[in-house]
């Protein structure tokens, strides 16, 4: 049984651990739980990694977010995986940081991201994963917000809730989507 597990975010320096590159950050942290390793493959670090019978084939786009969809829909087509056999980890303005949210479908949010993913595969109805990262900014600032590092005083609740989400990702490819859902949805994480 073969999963893609996907996390978005933008290659380079300037964007390693921004809240927009929280699902970079989420699948490293899975990929070194289980002792992966990427490798610079066709358009994204890639990482293999088995569990118990499972593949995760844990991708991370090099295309920039704005054009996640053809790295998506490349690694599914190549390694054969079904659509619902898919998990797209990101950040969400929408959602406090202290919250996560794992769906089997729903619209891309105004998340360029997403919105490239739907473009390519032609369909909203793809498990995702959103990481809360609030939105705490002044208007016209959402940019920096979202390409920003995280302040000091969240660090640790970041971190909590990527341990949480790897164990979400685990959940997924052993229990399904529903028991993930059951793990994450309506929990309030604090420290």
């Amino acid at each position: 049984m073969k999963y893609l597990i996907a996390g978005l975010g933008n290659i380079g320096n300037e964007y390693a651990h921004t809240r927009h590159n929280i699902g970079f950050d989420v699948v490293a942290a899975f990929v070194s739980k289980h002792g992966g390793e990427f490798k610079n493959e066709r358009l994204a670090y890639q990482a293999e990694v088995k569990i118990k019978g499972r593949t995760a084939v844990c991708v991370c786009p090099t295309t920039y977010m704005n054009l996640s969809g053809k790295a998506i829909q490349y690694w599914l087509g190549k390694e054969k995986i079904p659509l619902e056999r898919s998990l797209t980890i990101l950040d969400d303005l929408a959602l406090p940081l202290s919250k996560m949210r794992i769906k089997p479908a729903g619209s891309d949010g105004g998340h360029n991201g997403l919105r490239s993913i739907q473009a390519h595969l032609n369909t909203t109805a793809y498990p995702k994963l959103r990481f809360g990262i609030g939105n705490d900014f002044p208007k016209g600032m959402q940019a920096d917000f979202v390409l920003g590092k995280w302040n000091k005083s969240e660090e640790a609740l970041v971190k909590l809730k990527i341990e949480k989400a790897t164990m979400a990702i685990e959940t997924f490819l052993f229990q399904g989507i529903e028991a993930a859902m059951n793990e994450i949805n309506n929990k309030e994480y604090t420290l």
